[in-house]
């Protein structure tokens, strides 16, 4: 602001006329009572400019969304894997527990004919059981975690005196490590007679 001589004259003149030293004070007033130390007049302009994101901003948080999403992912698609593992034999441990309950009630273990249906729906195929006191299991017989139906051999090539039930793992093939691997309700490898 530019102030003229005649501001600056002593006398009634320049009373209710700012003065230098009176616009100091003022100013001073201003900067004291806004947060930002800015006069009100220039405080609305800033104001608009902190409610937004800089680019800058924006690409380093993206940037460290990246790096944390590199690092964790691997650790959960692993932890995936672990967990369909273990619903796999958390399902043959059910299953074998049903079959029991029909060898109790039947004396043998269903047919490989009949399959894992005969726990659900009484058997028609094959030798029809004498007394079949079923469901034994609540809902349908389920597929494994990779959805592909369990194998059920009765009477079983690796346990012949009852039955040999499992799953093929995430690959559908006999062998194989980690999520590939078989899970078997005896808990030991398939052999080369047993494979589909």
């Amino acid at each position: 602001m530019l102030f003229k001589a005649r501001d600056l004259e002593p006398g009634t003149r320049n009373q209710g006329r700012a003065t230098p030293q009176s616009l100091r004070g003022r100013a001073a007033s201003e900067a004291i009572s806004h947060p930002g130390g800015l006069p009100r007049r220039f405080a609305a302009r800033n104001d608009l400019r902190a409610k937004g994101f800089t680019l800058i901003e924006l690409l380093v948080t993206i940037a460290i969304i990246a790096v944390l999403a590199s690092v964790v992912a691997p650790a959960v698609f692993r932890n995936v894997g672990d967990a369909k593992g273990s619903a796999a034999k958390s399902q043959i441990e059910i299953l074998a527990l049903a079959l029991d309950s029909y060898r109790l009630d039947n004396d043998v273990y269903p047919e490989t004919v009949q399959g894992l249906a005969a726990l659900r729906i009484m058997p028609v195929a094959s030798a029809v059981p004498r007394n079949w006191r079923g469901p034994y299991v609540r809902r349908t017989v389920p597929v494994d975690p990779w959805a592909r139906p369990y194998m059920y051999i009765a009477p079983g090539q690796a346990n012949p005196e009852s039955y040999d039930l499992y799953s093929l793992g995430r690959d559908g093939k006999t062998g194989g490590e980690g999520e590939d691997a078989d899970i078997t309700s005896w808990g030991g490898p398939i052999t080369s007679g047993i494979a589909p």
